[in-house]
């Protein structure tokens, strides 16, 4: 089956290949078997092991044996790993950035990227966006929560506009603006997208 280029970079062929590759390139300090990779992003290890395959050819990544297990990591010291890694943190990043951000902090039931951002990441054509908006469900420490909100802005170099409602608000929330949300692309981060 043939996938569109993904719109936020579509220098890429798949939006899967952007995963992995941002998914391997913005953890260089690990070395990840291709199972985990695949666990991490969301697809088949066969497809991770098609792109790992890609990347071992340029001379991106580095691989080798640990027991039965195939395991990558960046190739650091390639002279284009700062650039691309640069670029995608700025494109795909922000799952990555925000689920470990986020998933650190207690008090969590579920938090999801919605807006231009999880718009272009679900193929709707349109310019990269300048900012992201993040809804979080529950009662984290508000410090605690602007704290990592800060990190991610620097991070990603770009405002994170963050909404926090209680959790017992969300599940009697009836309103438009849930209904509007959750009508249109997300990208779940954190908790149940069901929910």
């Amino acid at each position: 089956m043939k996938y569109p280029s993904p719109v936020l970079l579509p220098l890429l062929r798949s939006r899967a290949q952007g995963e992995i590759i941002t998914w391997i390139m913005l953890h260089p300090d690990v070395e990840q078997s291709l199972t985990e990779i695949a666990a991490a992003v969301g697809t088949s290890t066969p497809t991770v092991m098609r792109e790992v395959d890609r990347l071992l050819e340029s001379g991106l990544v580095r691989s080798r044996r640990r027991g039965n297990q195939r395991v990558v990591t960046a190739a650091t010291d390639n002279p284009v790993y700062r650039p691309l890694a640069e670029l995608l943190m700025l494109t795909f990043g922000p799952i990555g950035v925000l689920r470990d951000l986020l998933g650190d902090l207690s008090g969590i039931d579920r938090a999801l990227i919605y807006g231009s951002w999880a718009a272009r990441y679900q193929q709707q054509p349109g310019h990269v966006p300048n900012d992201l908006d993040v809804f979080i469900v529950g009662s984290p420490d508000r410090p605690a929560l602007g704290d990592a909100i800060e990190k991610a802005e620097r991070i990603l170099r770009r405002e994170v506009n963050h909404r926090l409602v209680a959790a017992d608000d969300w599940d009697c929330d009836t309103g438009s603006f849930k209904t509007t949300m959750l009508s249109r692309p997300v990208v779940h981060l954190l908790g149940e997208p069901d929910d």
